[in-house]
């Protein structure tokens, strides 16, 4: 798979806009700060999952004064064509079309569009909370596990119809509450099990990438011990920890337990990456995690997602950035940067961000 061209209108700063990467090999684009660079990866991270990877809301992504975005994209898959469009509104449900279909559910998404992003905000799934090491994995299942990715977004609506019930309750347990919650824990529990099981295969078989990855992307013969442990909210049964749980749910409103409480755990020789790890190693340890996870979808699948690189250079020092370079896998590749190149690397297109046509 690999992206034709996209198309912007009223995203972000762009009036209109309109990217042309190369099919095989990395295309830069180049510009100051502050031109959209950016904006160009987040529209098409945003096809493919729905949100923005800078943790933006939707309506941050529509350009001042106007109540709607436009981004559409024209992909190639083996020969066919694929077109993703998607409508973000300022108020209002947005919606993402597949061939002039509807899409529903992570999987469609995903699988229409998919990419593999790191920036500089990944160093957030390092050093900051549980959500954004579950939301790697969860994408990631859309291109390796249907099942796991079906889970997924049914683990995430039962969460909001239990919570929504809780919240209703008022802390009270009527009869016809009671009955309610039933039928939520006993779904939550099938689609939970079904998650967690796809999430734990899923950290077990990046083992045997996101540790090399690392050690290239260190230098210097770095033979650092890097592991990946999945830890759940809960022990034993889930639907035995939903019942224990209850009357604390109901007391708080809030679900307190479930496969949205869990957590991927990341250590470099032993010790937890997120409270141990300096600043560069973290940046190594997400890069290597974005690097394992596009090298076991290209070798587990015949997907090859698009790998998109924002503004590395400015993040790596040139030892690491000549060992990213070695590191980028066949395929298409977009790496937006606003520093000059390192020297050595050669790329198959260069595009200034004034080529884009963005309306001032």
């Amino acid at each position: 798979m690999s992206l034709g061209r996209i198309e912007l209108v009223n995203f972000r700063i762009f009036g209109t806009g309109l990217f042309t990467p190369e099919a095989a090999g990395t295309t830069v684009i180049t510009g100051p700060n502050g031109t959209g660079k950016t904006s160009v990866l987040e529209a098409f991270v945003y096809l493919g999952t729905g949100r923005s990877f800078r943790g933006a809301p939707r309506e941050a992504m529509v350009r001042t004064g106007e109540d709607r975005a436009i981004v559409r994209a024209e992909l190639d898959n083996g020969g066919r064509p694929t077109l993703v469009e998607a409508e973000i509104v300022t108020a209002g449900r947005s919606r993402t079309q597949v061939n002039r279909k509807v899409a529903h559910g992570r999987q469609e998404l995903v699988t229409a569009a998919p990419c593999t992003i790191f920036s500089p905000e990944d160093l957030v799934i390092i050093s900051g909370g549980p959500k954004g090491r579950r939301d790697l994995l969860d994408d990631t299942l859309g291109l390796l596990d249907p099942d796991g990715a079906r889970a997924a977004d049914e683990t995430d609506r039962v969460l909001r119809q239990r919570a929504a019930l809780l919240r209703q309750s008022g802390g009270r347990v009527s009869p016809d509450v009671a009955t309610t919650l039933d039928v939520w824990d006993q779904r939550l529990v099938d689609a939970g099990t079904t998650l967690v099981a796809a999430r734990e295969r899923l950290v077990e078989a990046l083992g045997d990438f996101v540790g090399p990855a690392y050690g290239r992307l260190a230098g210097a013969g770095s033979r650092a011990l890097v592991g990946q442990r999945y830890q759940r909210s809960w022990d034993g049964d889930l639907l035995e920890a939903l019942r224990a749980q209850r009357a604390d749910d109901l007391r708080r409103g809030v679900n307190t337990v479930g496969p949205h409480r869990d957590d991927l755990l990341l250590e470099i020789e032993g010790r937890e990456a997120r409270t141990h790890a300096s600043q560069g190693e973290q940046r190594c340890l997400a890069l290597a995690l974005r690097i394992g996870v596009h090298q076991l979808v290209r070798e587990r699948t015949s997907v090859v997602p698009t790998l998109l690189l924002d503004d590395v250079f400015s993040e790596l020092d040139p030892a690491r950035s000549r060992a990213l370079v070695a590191e980028l896998p066949p395929g298409q590749s977009i790496l937006p940067t606003a520093v000059p190149l390192p020297e050595g690397i050669s790329v198959a297109h260069l595009v200034h961000i004034d080529e884009l046509g963005r309306a001032s």
